[in-house]
């Protein structure tokens, strides 16, 4: 079978979620669409929790990207797991965040697939904060840029990402990328 790779090389340049562009497209769900490997990644992460030496009592993230990564999390941790909707859904019960109940100074943990300036990451934190959770680490597959972890240092938060830009070979977002004329 031939399996295309996470790290796909594009022959021109696309717009990532994050408005930048870049022609190295990082594919975070087709990471974990094997048992395998969502088995491989949801331990690194956890074991990224564990050597920081953080304890957590519920896992989550934005939808959609952060999802697999949520539950491979949880699994492994044995934690609770929630997701934060980009918005409520405006009905039942129109919450932000689905799945375990965020409570005054819970300790979360957020993770994402793929940040590039961390929008979503961010705003997964932000909205566990509003709603009381106390996040106290933050991971994510692959990191394309240093944005997120400038966020998480500001707030005192440890950020462990399984993979940077570095690790990749890739070039960092906010980096000037040479786009040949077509």
């Amino acid at each position: 079978m031939n399996r295309p790779g996470v790290l796909i090389k594009l022959d021109a340049p696309v717009q990532l979620a994050s408005g930048d562009f870049s022609s190295d497209f990082v594919d975070g769900k087709l990471a974990v669409d094997e048992p395998d490997n969502l088995d491989l990644v949801g331990s690194a992460m956890f074991a990224a929790a564990v050597e920081a030496n953080v304890e957590f009592e519920a896992v989550g993230g934005l939808v959609v990207g952060a999802a697999p990564f949520t539950f491979a999390v949880a699994q492994v941790a044995r934690k609770k797991w929630f997701l934060v909707r980009k918005e409520p859904k405006g009905r039942g019960t129109n919450l932000w965040i689905e799945g375990a109940r965020i409570r005054r100074g819970m300790s979360v943990m957020i993770v994402d697939d793929i940040v590039t300036r961390g929008g979503s990451i961010i705003r997964a934190c932000e909205l566990v904060e509003e709603a009381g959770g106390k996040v106290v680490f933050a991971t994510t597959l692959v990191d394309r840029g240093d944005y997120a972890s400038n966020f998480f240092r500001e707030r005192g938060i440890p950020y462990h990402p399984i993979l940077t830009y570095r690790d990749l070979g890739i070039v960092s977002v906010g980096e000037p990328q040479r786009i040949e004329a077509i």
